[in-house]
C-alpha cells in the first residue's frame, strides 16, 4: 500500500460519516456489525500500523490514536474494534519472529484480515498442554473484543507450570467457538463475547516469542499502547458528547423563561457550563497527545529503550487516562444539563455517550491508576509493568 498517495484524513472522514449515519440505530439494536466491519476494511485504515516493508501504511501511534479518537466520537463500539486491530498488529511486532512478521503482516494487508482478541490477561481460564509440534488449548476467555467476525485471533493460555503463551491462529481453527453472549448497557457492537477452546491445536510456528509484561522494557510497552487506545476511545466519547451538546444547544434549545435572553447561546449559566466542559476536554486532549508523542519516541528506540524511559511513558499514559476517563463520564452526563429536557428524547440516543463511557471505563479500576500516579508523584516510583500498566 502506497502511503504517499493514501489520504488518511479523507478516508477517516468518509468512514466517520458512514458510521455516524447509522450509529444511533445500531446502538439500540446491538449485535454484530458485519456491514460496518466491511466499511472499515474498505477504508484501508486497517493497515495503518503495519510497517511499509510489509505493505502497510507505517504510521506513527499519534496518527493512529487520533483516528481512533475521531471514530470514537461518532461510534465508540466500532472505534474499539478498529483500535484493537492495531493492538494485535503491534503484539505481533512486539513478540513475533521476523518470519512471523513477514507472514502475518503481509497476509493482513493482502487479505485485509480483521484481527480479534482472545488473550484477556484478567481471565486465566484457558490452559495449554505442550505436544509435539505445538500446544493444545482448552478452556475459555471472556471479554474477547473483536473475536466474532474476525479472520485471525491472538489467543493466550497458561501451561501447568505457569508459562504464558500467545498464538496467532485463524479464527475458524477447529475447536474454537465464539459465543454471542456480549450484552452490556454500552459498547454494544464490540463483538466481545466469550471464546471457548476445545482441544485447539496451535503449532510451534504460530506461537509468538516471549509475550507478557515481564520481558524487556520495549516489549512491555504493549500495555502502555493498550492503555493509550482506551485513552483515545474515552476522549473520542468526550469529544462526541461535547460536540453533540453544543450543536443541540445552538440549534434546538430554547432559552430558559427566567434567563432574560433571547437565545440559549447567550445564557450566562450555559456559557459557564460550556467553559468548564471545554477546559476539561482541552486538558484531556493535551495530555493524550503528549502521551502519544512519548509512546512514539519510546517505540522508535526499540530494544535500546531503558526501564526509566518506559516508566516515563507509563506515567504519561496514566495521567492521560485519568483525565480522559473523567471527561468521558462528566461530559456524557452534563450533555443533558446544557441541552435540556428535550435532549432526553429516546429517538435521539444521546444517552449512548454516557452508557458507552460507563461500560468501557470499567475496563480496569481508576483507583489503581490513581495509586500508580500517586506513587510516582509522592515517591518517584514508576508504575510496575503489568498487562494493565
Amino acid at each position: 500500500m502506497n502511503s504517499s498517495v493514501f489520504n488518511i484524513e479523507a478516508q477517516t472522514e468518509r468512514l466517520c460519516e458512514q458510521l455516524a449515519a447509522t450509529a444511533v440505530e445500531r446502538d439500540k439494536a446491538g449485535g454484530h456489525p458485519a456491514a460496518e466491519r466491511e466499511l472499515i476494511r474498505d477504508s484501508g485504515l486497517l493497515a495503518l500500523a503495519i510497517p511499509q516493508q510489509y505493505g502497510g501504511l507505517g504510521q506513527d501511534w499519534r496518527t493512529i490514536l487520533n483516528v481512533v479518537r475521531r471514530v470514537a466520537a461518532v461510534d465508540s463500539s466500532l472505534a474499539h474494534l478498529f483500535a484493537f486491530q492495531h493492538l494485535q498488529v503491534a503484539s505481533i511486532l512486539f513478540f513475533g519472529s521476523p518470519r512471523q512478521h513477514q507472514v502475518l503482516l503481509t497476509g493482513t494487508v493482502a487479505q485485509r484480515w480483521f484481527w480479534g482478541n482472545a488473550l484477556n490477561p484478567a481471565d486465566n481460564r484457558s490452559r495449554a498442554v505442550e505436544r509435539d509440534g505445538g500446544i493444545v488449548v482448552n478452556g475459555l476467555k471472556s471479554f474477547c473484543s473483536g473475536a466474532r467476525g474476525a479472520d485471525r485471533l491472538l489467543v493466550s493460555a497458561h501451561t501447568e507450570s505457569g508459562k504464558f503463551l500467545v498464538g496467532a491462529i485463524p479464527a475458524d481453527r477447529a475447536g474454537v467457538e465464539i459465543d454471542t453472549d456480549w450484552d452490556a448497557i454500552g459498547q454494544r457492537q464490540t463483538d466481545s463475547g466469550t471464546v471457548r477452546f476445545k482441544d485447539v491445536f496451535i503449532t510451534q510456528d504460530e506461537l509468538l516469542l516471549e509475550p507478557g509484561p515481564n520481558g524487556t522494557p520495549y516489549s512491555s510497552l504493549r500495555a502502555n499502547l493498550a492503555q493509550s487506545i482506551l485513552v483515545n476511545i474515552y476522549l473520542g466519547l468526550a469529544h462526541g458528547a461535547f460536540e453533540t451538546a453544543r450543536d443541540y444547544t445552538l440549534t434546538k434549545r430554547r432559552p430558559w423563561v427566567n434567563s432574560g435572553v433571547d437565545s440559549a447561546a447567550k445564557d450566562p449559566y450555559l456559557l459557564q457550563r460550556f467553559a468548564e466542559l471545554w477546559l476539561q476536554l482541552r486538558t484531556a486532549t493535551v495530555f493524550a497527545d503528549a502521551a502519544a508523542d512519548r509512546l512514539d519516541a519510546a517505540w522508535k528506540k526499540g530494544s535500546a529503550l531503558t526501564a526509566e524511559e518506559r516508566g516515563a511513558v507509563a506515567v504519561a499514559v496514566v495521567e492521560a487516562k485519568v483525565l480522559a476517563h473523567r471527561a468521558s463520564l462528566d461530559i456524557g452526563t452534563q450533555l443533558f444539563d446544557v441541552a435540556g429536557a428535550g435532549a432526553t428524547h429516546a429517538a435521539l440516543g444521546l444517552d449512548r455517550f454516557w452508557r458507552n463511557a460507563r461500560t468501557h471505563t470499567l475496563h480496569d479500576p481508576l483507583d489503581y491508576k490513581l495509586r500508580d500516579l500517586g506513587n510516582w508523584a509522592l515517591n518517584g516510583i514508576y508504575p510496575t509493568p503489568t498487562s494493565y500498566s
